[in-house]
């Protein structure tokens, strides 16, 4: 097969790995904008209303609800910096508060269309497609009727895998709600400070006596992936966090289906490649060719 251009190669997890180590290590200070609530006008600048109210249940996360899950109508949501910037979409920090109870969100939003730069390859989305023709052509012929359509398939992707993973006991934050194109979800935060972002898996040393058991929570997602039949496509040391002992799966809109999609079986054994030499690179040997056929046991 022909894995998406770039995707395979050191050079591009290079890319990657000077992009966002420092932005896993941004610490945010709430500093907002002062708003009195008992004003009928727009909060300022970085803040507005919760969103929460206007999205219909069906686009909420799974119920029973976290505790910290902040419900009111009256909540406002305040931008705190930025956590990762890619081609497709930017995710932002968000405080909702009300009262004394906050809680931190990750808000991930798709680009518009005079911003957008897609880059997701087909192999990714064999299998899907839009419901019309009509959407079909366009996101063929990459116009900007068709750029709005991809925008909406990538996010809605997203935010149906994180359910589904959600749902099936997969480590991955918890998914709040989608509104349009922008999807709020847990914020996985270092127990050390609740304002900075977790850290990567990549950022560990050889020397992280975590790593056995990071290892073993590993496997036990992957093997939860296979059931459900899916494979997530882009899975690396990159888009795993480690938030104290707890291993957090991360970017999920590429998830592929290893039935419909004629790539499935080649992006599951790369998963498996990647990471066998990430844990081998840090001294824990395993064979990937043995993980592959032992997550083949699982499927379905």
């Amino acid at each position: 097969m022909h894995f998406p251009e770039g995707e395979s190669s050191t050079s591009a997890q290079l890319t990657r790995s000077a992009s966002t180590d420092s932005e896993t290590q941004l610490k945010f200070r709430k500093h907002k904008p002062v708003w009195n609530e008992s004003h009928t006008d727009e909060p300022p600048a970085g803040q507005r209303f919760s969103t929460w109210p206007f999205v219909e249940k069906g686009l909420r996360g799974p119920r029973p609800y976290p505790l910290w899950l902040i419900e009111d109508a009256g909540a406002i949501d305040t931008e705190l910096g930025i956590l990762k910037t890619g081609k497709e979409g930017d995710v932002f920090l968000l405080e909702r508060a009300i009262g004394q109870r906050q809680s931190l969100l990750a808000a991930k939003r798709y680009r518009s269309r005079d911003h957008l730069q897609f880059s997701r390859s087909q192999a990714y989305s064999d299998g899907r497609s839009a419901r019309r023709s009509r959407d079909n052509r366009a996101i063929r012929n990459n116009s900007a009727y068709g750029r709005d359509i991809a925008a909406l398939q990538w996010a809605n992707a997203e935010w149906t895998y994180l359910l589904r993973c959600y749902e099936a006991g997969i480590p991955v934050p918890y998914p709040v709600q989608i509104d349009g194109t922008e999807i709020l979800m847990e914020f996985i935060a270092d127990p050390d400070d609740q304002f900075a972002a977790a850290p990567r898996l990549q950022q560990l040393s050889r020397f992280d006596p975590r790593l056995p058991s990071l290892w073993d929570q590993l496997v036990d997602a992957l093997e939860k992936f296979a059931q459900l039949g899916v494979a997530h496509g882009d899975l690396s040391a990159y888009n795993l966090l480690v938030s104290g002992e707890r291993l957090v799966v991360i970017d999920v809109p590429q998830c592929v289906d290893l039935a419909g999609n004629p790539n499935g079986m080649d992006f599951l054994h790369r998963d498996c490649v990647n990471l066998c030499e990430w844990f081998a690179s840090k001294g824990l040997e395993h064979d990937p060719d043995e993980l592959f056929a032992s997550l083949l046991g699982h499927l379905f």
